[in-house]
């Protein structure tokens, strides 16, 4: 995944420590981390590349694979054309990208602004031999002007990341937001799953020029007699 910018889509739990905990919270609330850096997340992905060079290992998929099922799952009940243009908001490894290649989806592009997992990427979408991927590095939150018209934008655990980032993570989610509308086509979808926001504070973070669309449903928890989702997944419509 990838953080301050283009976290990483390939996994997802940068928010696993994410409102609690050392250190003292900053006025949204989140206690800076290194979960929130670029440092971390190229630190993160070169570890992987060598793993999966040296054993195959294509590492972790964030949220899991049903979480990715969810989302393809909601692809197809909305008959989303097969070519439609999808992008992969902080890639990762790349996983999600081949489960989207292997049900048929044809014109996917997957981001990161860590080389490393763009790389790790690559190697793992060749070791599957597909070849109608395109990976390109970039940071989410300083995009070159080639990235725009997408139908689908899908980000898992990078909004998460972006929250942590201990550099005026406020200003970040601002810029994220700006940079989601201008790369999403006007009633173009953008399914987010998180594990620091609840649905209510999503709706807040991407009231500007987006609207809820559907809520997807997610694992739920019990706790001391009250019960809740620890990950919530949304889709929303560019308006």
């Amino acid at each position: 995944m990838s953080a301050g910018a283009d976290g990483s889509g390939g996994g997802g739990g940068a928010g696993t420590e994410a409102r609690v905990g050392g250190g003292s919270p900053g006025a949204d609330g989140f206690v800076p981390s290194a979960l929130g850096t670029r440092e971390h997340w190229d630190a993160v992905y070169e570890r992987e590349l060598k793993t999966f060079q040296e054993y195959g290992d294509t590492g972790e998929i964030w949220f899991g694979e049903e979480s990715m099922n969810r989302l393809i799952r909601w692809m197809q009940k909305h008959k989303i054309p097969l070519d439609a243009s999808v992008l992969d908001i902080g890639t990762g490894n790349g996983v999600f990208l081949v489960e989207l290649a292997k049900f048929g989806f044809s014109n996917v592009t997957g981001i990161d602004y860590s080389p490393s997992a763009i790389q790790l990427s690559g190697s793992i979408i060749e070791k599957e031999g597909l070849s109608n991927i395109k990976l390109k590095v970039e940071d989410f939150l300083n995009l070159s002007t080639k990235l725009s018209g997408f139908h689908i934008c899908i980000d898992k655990g990078t909004f998460d990341a972006i929250s942590l980032n201990p550099d005026n993570a406020i200003e970040k989610r601002k810029q994220y937001v700006k940079s989601l509308s201008r790369v999403l086509k006007v009633k173009g979808f953008f399914l987010i799953t998180s594990c620091n926001w609840t649905k209510e504070e999503l709706l807040n973070e991407f009231s500007e020029g987006f609207e809820l669309f559907e809520e997807l449903p997610t694992p739920k928890f019990s706790f001391g007699g009250r019960s809740g989702n620890s990950v919530a997944a949304l889709v929303f419509q560019k308006t």
